[in-house]
């Protein structure tokens, strides 16, 4: 069990208490800027975010948009396995073209013409969620876009947190099955530690849950929503840079 895992797990997991995401988002670039291999971020993280999702998607299942995550699962899924499966092989740097898109969105409350922009992009939602899979196969980073696109819809925030999570939920499924299948890496998983980590996890999200997300206003939940996409993308650049 290490402490910078343990921070970092608690840290992000407060974070997506309130907005959906957080333990892959940032949780990824993190552990790579700790030195972690990304099969290994894998196995300590996607577990943490799978258990923090189910918990959420159990509590206020009723508000997720079962049609978005129909159509997530039907065009994500499939290239997040693939890509995952090759990333094995092959390591892409794609932090660099996410970050600043992360804050191209972040942007939007205060920009008409970003606005504009966007509102043609999401036009074309199913090949923006097959990019989704694509980029979340290759660095675990896909969540990213999904929550720009969640933004984007402008959901009331218990519609937003649970759709989001509901969809990470079927990504994680999908790369812990492709890890455990094609991996040619002999994967060493660490239960004990694991098992530590989604405690931590899920009691933080608990207490965020209770003692601020449900304090938060609708218009001001979208203006943080916007403010913790920009510090996402922030995150990505730099890890791009330091790499």
């Amino acid at each position: 069990m290490s402490l910078e895992i343990m921070l970092t797990v608690a840290i992000t997991a407060a974070i997506q208490s309130v907005f959906g995401a957080g333990v892959l988002l940032l949780g990824t670039p993190l552990m790579l800027l700790f030195g972690y291999p990304f099969v290994d971020v894998l196995i300590v993280l996607l577990p943490v975010s799978l258990a923090i999702n189910v918990l959420q998607m159990t509590k206020h299942h009723a508000h997720i948009d079962l049609s978005l995550l129909r159509k997530v699962m039907l065009l994500t899924l499939p290239p997040i396995a693939f890509f995952l499966f090759l990333v094995t092989h092959v390591r892409i740097n794609i932090g660099l073209i996410i970050g600043p898109f992360l804050l191209f969105i972040a942007f939007k409350s205060v920009s008409s013409t970003v606005t504009q922009i966007l509102d043609r992009l999401m036009r074309y939602e199913n090949l923006y969620l097959l990019t989704v899979g694509v980029v979340h196969g290759t660095s675990n980073l896909g969540g990213s876009l999904l929550t720009a696109l969640i933004h984007h819809k402008h959901y009331p925030k218990d519609v937003a947190r649970v759709t989001i999570a509901a969809c990470y939920s079927t990504f994680a499924v999908v790369q812990l099955l492709t890890l455990a299948i094609f991996s040619r890496q002999q994967i060493d998983i660490p239960i004990f530690g694991n098992l530590i980590y989604i405690l931590v996890g899920t009691i933080i999200v608990e207490l965020v849950d209770v003692t601020l997300f449900s304090r938060i206003e609708h218009e001001r939940y979208r203006y943080i929503f916007g403010i913790f996409l920009a510090f996402a993308g922030l995150v990505l650049i730099a890890k791009s840079f330091m790499q």
